[in-house]
């Protein structure tokens, strides 16, 4: 139901929905909110499948909002500069905004100097997705749909997205992509989530660790090389973890922070990626994920307030042979899974 009335069905517990805003043409955007017995929230919306809000307790049990994000709808409507959306067809890169599948050159909007960026101009972060609450075993659940249309961005094939955000009762928020296709086509799919553990300031003495041992070097342009190179003894060693303010330092003045693709495995499996930790409020954040590289982002852009951890295909795969392959078929669909799990320390 909507315009806040609270949809309450057997197996569907702990999630309401209300109209959080309305588009230009005057369509309802929806807001699903689920919560666990445990205290957490995590709300979405439906324009570009947006997690507005995920409140996560300290050590005192005290929460707050623990990503960057706004109660006001018209502030995402006129570009909020760090939504946490879904990203697509393509996350991150894809170098002057050309690819080559199977013999066919296709041309994609230049929208990041002379490369092309999160999928395009509007990309998936811009469009009404369509959120349906499901019945899940694992916890609060909705599923948001789209239909990207053959020729959308510039990208081949009529692609069916989906993504669907569970929350557990063990403060795990679960988030599985799927896509299938009809005609050959590219995928890279992530979500741009800006987190700040504390809830306020800066993120500079966040401690962030790794699994990774290895990264994608990459150009001025941030277009991977096609190197894998190892992060010992450089400032994107976090096998050991460290603290982002310090690893920040390194790159001053030439760029702003961090904005580099981690190496993790392509196996496919669920796997540890990394761990945030903020150390004043004690909250921590583990990261799980299938997806074969990370892209660490330290909100250079908005003064280093949150710091992003994108699960993903390596930056410019559509390009690079050598690089885990982002090609989805007619009858091989896309799946995807990364799971954020927030605990407290001492």
């Amino acid at each position: 139901m909507l315009n806040g009335v609270v949809m309450s069905a057997e197996g569907m517990k702990n999630v309401t929905v209300k109209e959080f805003g309305k588009q230009p043409d005057g369509g309802a955007v929806q807001l699903f909110t689920l919560r666990n017995s445990r205290g957490m929230v995590v709300s979405i919306m439906e324009l570009g499948a947006i997690i507005t809000e995920i409140q996560a307790a300290d050590r005192n049990g005290k929460f707050v909002n623990v990503l960057l994000g706004t109660n006001d709808f018209q502030t995402y409507l006129n570009g909020y500069p760090a939504s946490a959306a879904v990203i697509g067809r393509f996350a991150n890169r894809i170098a002057k905004g050309v690819f080559k599948l199977d013999g066919v050159e296709y041309h994609l909007a230049k929208n990041n100097g002379p490369n092309h960026l999160h999928g395009g101009r509007k990309g998936f972060a811009q469009v009404l997705w369509k959120g349906k609450v499901i019945d899940s075993k694992d916890g609060s659940a909705v599923r948001f749909t789209y239909f990207s249309k053959d020729g959308e961005e510039g990208y081949p094939g009529n692609l069916e997205v989906s993504v669907t955000y569970t929350l557990t009762e063990k403060n795990e928020l679960r988030l599985d992509y799927e896509a299938s296709t009809d005609k050959a086509t590219v995928v890279n799919l992530t979500n741009h989530a800006y987190f700040n553990l504390a809830g306020e300031g800066d993120i500079l003495d966040h401690q962030l660790f790794l699994t990774a041992e290895s990264y994608t070097p990459a150009d001025d342009g941030l277009i991977p090389t096609g190197e894998i190179a190892p992060v010992k003894g450089t400032a994107l060693d976090f096998t050991k973890g460290k603290r982002l303010g310090d690893g920040i330092k390194a790159f001053l003045p030439k760029i702003n922070g961090y904005d580099h693709n981690f190496v993790l495995g392509e196996d496919g499996k669920m796997k540890a990626a990394g761990k945030l930790v903020d150390p004043k409020s004690g909250r921590v954040m583990e990261v799980q994920t299938t997806e074969p590289g990370i892209q660490i982002y330290t909100g250079n852009h908005v003064n280093h307030r949150a710091v992003c951890l994108e699960t993903q295909h390596y930056p410019d795969s559509a390009n690079q042979t050598a690089f885990p392959s982002p090609v989805v078929r007619p009858g091989k669909p896309f799946k995807s899974s990364t799971q954020f799990t927030f605990a407290t320390v001492p």
